[in-house]
């Protein structure tokens, strides 16, 4: 996490925010003076001090997190804006946050005297009601904690600047993305996946110049002569954000044109539109509830959305199928691949393979096996015509 780019932005004097879920909007982090780094912890196998504080049977990302925060990991942050979302991932965020109680003991993870962890509740729907009180959060846990305790501009001057920046990135993003629409794709799911990564653990401003330098080289690319891999398929579900696992299924023989999961460009690379009449502050706040595709949402609307945006995805990009996966305890992606499953099978005649994974990848035989056994499964469709 703590990479060049960030150790730079550090140097010239800019708080580093760390976030680890959608819900909490990236471009609030991205404010004049601050930018956003989403946590992530590569190659932590073992997290068995993490382990002792929590437990053995919850995500292993959030105790991969808090591992990494032990051995000092994150001590470049400032703050950390954390969100009531994913339990294991709270629990990491209540075990960094200074209590400043007689009671309680702090832990001192996090070795950064003035780092400060606030909490923003956010809701289960995408009402009139869910929009005003998440507006209410996050005015209240990002807005106002940042401009008191950092003195950050939080005008919506400086909102409006923070977005056009935002919407750039999305934009060169997007135009990267979609060459993986090709018949004959000029990018791997692979580099795709490295490029959205670094687009969410970099600022914003230092990785925009490198951004449109690798549009301009990918438009000079030349295809393959023949379609270098044997199906097309979209990786939907939860967190992913080792492009290793992207490359695995690749080598399988399929390609990834379509990243749908927590740390990929759907959602997260839509641009924010101002609407007339409305605040900076109030479109960002509407977009990132609209957009939102994590399974924490339990209502109708959200859950009919998720699949719908899932099945456009696999038309837009010519995907064969889907790859639906979880990693291993997490609660809602769990339930969601299940019914997802059959709805994709049975209803939406999507061919669907559900796997379960850790966060570091390990012995990934059984993956491997099962992407094969998938892909030949969607070559044999595709010679006996789609039946």
């Amino acid at each position: 996490a703590n990479n060049e780019l960030v150790q730079q932005a550090k140097a010239e004097g800019k708080f580093a925010i760390g976030y680890t879920c959608y819900f909490m909007p990236e471009v609030l982090l991205d404010l004049p003076g601050c930018f956003s780094v989403r946590l992530r912890a590569p190659r932590c196998s073992s997290p068995d001090i993490a382990t002792y504080y929590m437990s053995a049977r919850v995500c292993h990302y959030g105790r991969s997190l808090f591992e990494r925060a032990l051995e000092g990991g994150f001590n470049f942050l400032d703050a950390q804006m954390a969100t009531e979302t994913c339990t294991v991932t709270c629990r990491f965020q209540e075990h960094i946050k200074p209590k400043h109680l007689d009671s309680v003991k702090d832990m001192n993870v996090i070795q950064n005297d003035k780092f400060f962890c606030e909490f923003t509740d956010v809701p289960f729907k995408n009402t009139e009601n869910d929009y005003e009180y998440f507006r209410d959060q996050l005015r209240a846990h990002v807005l106002t904690t940042l401009h008191d305790n950092l003195g950050i501009d939080v005008s919506d001057k400086a909102l409006k600047e923070a977005i056009k920046q935002h919407n750039e990135v999305c934009k060169l993003i997007n135009e990267i993305g979609d060459y993986r629409k090709l018949d004959n794709p000029t990018i791997t799911g692979y580099e795709f996946h490295v490029i959205q990564l670094v687009s969410q653990v970099c600022p914003h401003k230092l990785i925009l110049p490198y951004l449109k330098e690798t549009l301009e080289e990918i438009k000079t690319r030349e295809p393959e002569e023949k379609f270098p891999f044997r199906a097309r398929v979209a990786l939907v579900g939860s967190e992913v954000d080792d492009p290793e696992f992207t490359k695995l299924i690749e080598m399988c023989g399929a390609m990834v044109v379509a990243d749908r999961y927590c740390f990929g460009s759907f959602p997260s690379r839509e641009q924010i539109e101002i609407k007339e009449g409305e605040t900076a502050f109030d479109a960002i706040c509407r977009h990132y509830l609209y957009w939102n595709q994590c399974a924490r949402f339990m209502d109708g609307f959200k859950i009919d959305q998720r699949h719908a945006i899932a099945a456009q995805l696999v038309e837009d990009f010519k995907a064969d199928g889907i790859i639906y996966e979880n990693m291993k305890f997490c609660e809602f992606w769990s339930y969601e691949k299940v019914l997802a499953n059959h709805i994709f099978t049975n209803e939406k005649h999507i061919p669907c393979c559900t796997i379960e994974k850790e966060y570091s990848l390990g012995a990934v035989g059984q993956l491997r096996t099962r992407f094969q056994a998938f892909i030949e499964s969607l070559e044999i469709k595709s010679i006996q015509g789609g039946k």
